[in-house]
């Protein structure tokens, strides 16, 4: 499986709370702009590639509480409900999500060395910057808005090592040109 993280950013790299269902006061900013028919397919596409979602504890908290009664005409809300789930985490002990295993950290390398599609990471910042760090991430998908929040947690943050990527593809979505940027690992 090919690990892919993908990701809300302001330009100056928060990607804490876009949808707004958390406590940050500058939660929601990701809803303030149309992604257009152009982001709404590139985030239906990613998840239809994917075979797996592999989240931290915290995400999948949100996750959880949220998708199981959500429902859309592309499928989206099926697809995420169905597939399986993995979630890193020491201290979550019986998951009420359909489909859904706790594993440790180091079970990712194993995750990956199965055969199929994308293994698909949302939120999670810990886990990212640890799998980032472990040299685990094979594609990060970024859909940068163009807002600058000034505070918040960042997506990337201080690390023991440099990490190359290559950029393999950007492209503008929505009227407010939101870009999506498709990096891989070098």
């Amino acid at each position: 499986m090919k690990l892919v993280v993908t990701e809300f950013v302001t330009l100056d790299g928060v990607f804490q709370d876009p949808g707004g269902g958390e406590t940050f006061d500058r939660g929601g900013w990701a809803f303030r702009f149309d992604r257009g028919a152009e982001g709404d397919r590139f985030k239906l596409d990613e998840l239809t590639a994917a075979d797996a979602q592999l989240l931290g504890r915290k995400t999948y908290e949100g996750f959880a509480a949220a998708w199981p009664s959500m429902t859309d005409e592309q499928g989206f809300a099926e697809k995420m409900n169905s597939m399986p789930k993995y979630v890193v985490s020491s201290t979550l002990r019986d998951p009420e999500w359909n489909n859904t295993t706790v594993i440790g950290l180091e079970d990712v390398a194993k995750l990956r060395e199965q055969p199929g599609g994308d293994l698909l990471v949302a939120g999670s910042g810990e886990l990212v910057q640890a799998l980032l760090e472990r040299g685990l991430v094979d594609e990060l998908h970024l859909m940068v808005f163009p807002i600058v929040l000034g505070a918040g947690r960042r997506l990337l943050g201080e690390t023991e090592a440099s990490i190359p990527l290559e950029l393999v593809e950007t492209r503008p979505a929505g009227e407010t040109t939101i870009v999506v940027l498709r990096r891989r690992s070098s």
